[in-house]
C-alpha cells in the first residue's frame, strides 16, 4: 500500500468519526502512523486532504457506476434495469463509504463549501457517463428517445436523483432512499422512451404478365 492510499485510509476514519470541523490533521497522521511532518509532505492542510478524500470517493462511485452498467447490460437487462443499477451502485458506494458516520450531514455540506468545483467535475462526468450508457443501450435496443437527446436525459436525472437526495440528505435510510430512486428512474424511462418505429414492410413487386404469342409468331 502507497504511503498515499494509506493517508487517505485514514483521513477517511477520522472524518467519519469527528466530521470535518472537529478533525485535525494530527489525527489523520496518528491514524496512519505517521508523524505530522511527513503527512505535510503529502497534503499541505486539513482541507487538502479532504479534498483528496472526497475525489476518491468520486472516482470510486463512478467506477462502481460503469461496473454495474455493464453487468446489467451483459445480462440483457432493459434501459430502465440499466440505469436503475447504475445509479444504484453509484449511490450506494457513497452511501457505504459514510454509513454509520453520525456527520455525514456535515459531510455532505462541507463537501460542497471545500470543494464545489470537484462535486461540478464529478456531476459532469457522472451525466457523460449515463448519456454514452443511454446511447449505446438505445441503439443495441432499437429504442428512440421522446423529444430528447442522451445527454438531456441524463442531465434531467441527474437533477432528479439531486431531487431524491433532498428527501434523504444523508441518503439514509439506504434502502428506502434506493426503492424511491428507482420508481422514479423507472418512471422517467417509461416516459422518455419508446421502441423505434419499424419500417414498413417492402411491397412484393408484381409478377411480369407474360405476353400470350400470336398466331404465326416465330419461336
Amino acid at each position: 500500500m502507497s504511503p498515499r492510499t494509506r493517508i487517505l485510509d485514514a483521513a477517511m476514519l477520522v472524518f467519519r468519526r469527528q466530521g470535518f470541523r472537529r478533525s485535525s490533521i494530527e489525527q489523520a497522521a496518528e491514524a496512519a502512523g505517521l508523524t505530522r511532518q511527513a503527512l505535510y509532505h503529502h497534503f499541505e492542510s486539513k482541507e487538502a486532504l479532504f479534498r483528496a478524500v472526497i475525489e476518491r470517493l468520486h472516482e470510486e462511485a463512478l467506477a462502481a457506476e460503469i461496473a454495474a452498467a455493464s453487468a446489467a447490460e451483459n445480462e440483457g437487462g432493459s434501459l430502465a434495469d440499466i440505469l436503475v443499477a447504475s445509479v444504484s451502485a453509484k449511490l450506494g458506494q457513497l452511501a457505504a463509504s459514510l454509513d454509520g458516520s453520525p456527520h455525514v450531514e456535515e459531510l455532505f455540506s462541507e463537501h460542497l463549501l471545500q470543494a464545489r468545483d470537484l462535486y461540478q467535475k464529478y456531476t459532469t462526468a457522472y451525466t457523460e457517463q449515463l448519456a454514452e450508457t443511454i446511447t449505446r443501450v438505445c441503439r443495441k435496443q432499437d429504442l428512440t428517445l421522446n423529444a430528447t437527446t442522451p445527454r438531456d436525459f441524463a442531465r434531467h436525472i441527474e437533477m432528479a436523483i439531486n431531487g431524491t437526495k433532498s428527501a434523504y440528505p444523508a441518503l439514509q435510510p439506504a434502502g428506502a432512499f434506493l426503492r424511491d430512486l428507482e420508481i422514479m428512474l423507472r418512471t422517467l424511462v417509461a416516459g422518455a422512451v419508446s421502441p423505434a418505429p419499424r419500417k414498413p414492410a417492402a411491397k412484393p413487386k408484381p409478377a411480369r404478365k407474360s405476353t400470350p404469342r400470336k398466331s404465326g409468331d416465330r419461336r
